[in-house]
């Protein structure tokens, strides 16, 4: 079984990728496959610009978990999806290096729910699991992740709400 671990940057995906490996699950990083798709660089978003069509077309279906942010855009049998407060990211963000822009853009792309509506768009919604991560330690997230891999966990998506920090954005 092929899940997808994904999510925006900052939601816990690295952190839980790292503690799923420890235990000796399959992990492939969706940054370590997409060298080859890199058409170029936006640098007014600051980010690559990736041909994920043929990148989706050609990777190579694997037993155990897809880390990373593009996730959702695989053939996946299941679809974790994790989430975290919006000002959380921006915090998490900004230490790693991040632009304020930046770091605000995906911010505001976890308050929106970009990545859950695009899973729903591609994906039935018995194969998506969502997670809120913003107060649970990483191997609550991690051991989530392994019920959902071994078909134990309940597909359950639509419970976060961060409609308070877009209030942010409004005049």
């Amino acid at each position: 079984m092929m899940v997808g671990l994904t999510g925006v940057p900052g939601s816990g995906k690295t952190t839980v990728a790292d503690i799923l490996e420890e235990r000796g699950i399959r992990v492939i990083r969706i940054n370590d496959t997409i060298t080859p798709y890199i058409l170029g660089e936006d640098p007014d978003r600051d980010t690559k610009i990736i041909n994920e069509e043929l990148w989706a077309d050609e990777f190579q279906i694997i037993d155990g978990v897809v880390e990373g942010h593009l996730a959702h855009l695989l053939p996946c049998d299941r679809i974790i999806i994790l989430r975290c407060n919006p000002d959380i990211i921006i915090d998490r963000l900004i230490r790693r290096g991040y632009s304020s822009e930046k770091a605000k853009e995906n911010a505001l792309a976890e308050a929106l729910d970009t990545v859950l509506i695009e899973s729903l768009e591609s994906f039935d919604p018995e194969v998506i699991y969502e997670f809120e991560t913003t107060d649970i330690d990483s191997t609550v997230v991690a051991d989530y992740v392994q019920d959902v891999l071994m078909d134990r966990g309940t597909p359950s998506y639509g419970h976060c709400d961060w409609s308070d920090y877009l209030l942010s954005y409004m005049p």
